[in-house]
């Protein structure tokens, strides 16, 4: 019979399982994983994940919303030190590829790989939704402020989509044009800016 285990050890064991599931997913998907693939690597059974995850889809959900939270805590404390809302958004935008750089396979997770749909909300469309919301302020403040022009959520998904595309190509190894990651960055956040700070009106012009 396995010896009973305390809290601290259960959840240490959870997040040893967690930080090599996260490597194993990232690589090779969530049906390129199996239980006894991780147990063979963390050195046990093949039966001890089933101690403390029921399957691999909760092994999955768990990574994702531990990913989704180490994102979320350092966006926000980078946008919490700063009251100007162009000012936040470059800065935020900044750690969004420094995330990317230092947890590569925690951001394919996140951002690149599916669960099949589940029946409710999980815990980590959550997390993804309350980390969503601090950017549409941003871009709303900004509009309030008269900095920027546009539809806050609009100009969110675009700021969104601009930062994933860098991202994205950038960890596929394609951006093998003339010009890296780090010559990128400031270019496109500049031209995020540029084009949101611009009237309707001056734009048809």
């Amino acid at each position: 019979m396995p010896r009973a285990l305390n809290d601290d050890q259960i959840e240490a064991f959870r997040e040893k399982i967690c930080a090599v599931a996260t490597r194993r997913f990232a690589e090779s998907g969530i049906e390129g994983v199996t239980l006894r693939g991780l147990a063979r690597e963390l050195g046990c059974s093949a039966m001890t994940p089933y101690r403390y995850f029921e399957s691999k889809e909760e092994i999955f959900e768990a990574v994702r919303v531990a990913a989704f939270r180490r994102f979320n805590a350092q966006m926000i404390e980078v946008a919490n030190r700063l009251a100007d809302p162009i000012e936040r958004l470059r800065a935020t935008g900044r750690q969004y590829v420094r995330f990317a750089q230092t947890e590569p396979h925690a951001y394919r997770i996140m951002f690149q790989l599916d669960q099949p749909e589940p029946d409710e909300e999980t815990d980590s469309q959550a997390e993804l939704e309350g980390g969503w919301q601090p950017l549409v302020d941003t871009m709303r403040e900004a509009v309030e402020r008269g900095q920027m022009f546009g539809d806050p959520e609009d100009l969110a998904h675009c700021a969104w989509v601009s930062m994933h595309g860098l991202v994205t190509l950038h960890l596929a190894g394609k951006l093998k044009l003339g010009r890296s990651l780090e010559e990128l960055l400031e270019p496109v956040l500049d031209n995020l800016v540029r084009g949101a700070s611009v009237r309707p009106e001056e734009a048809e012009a």
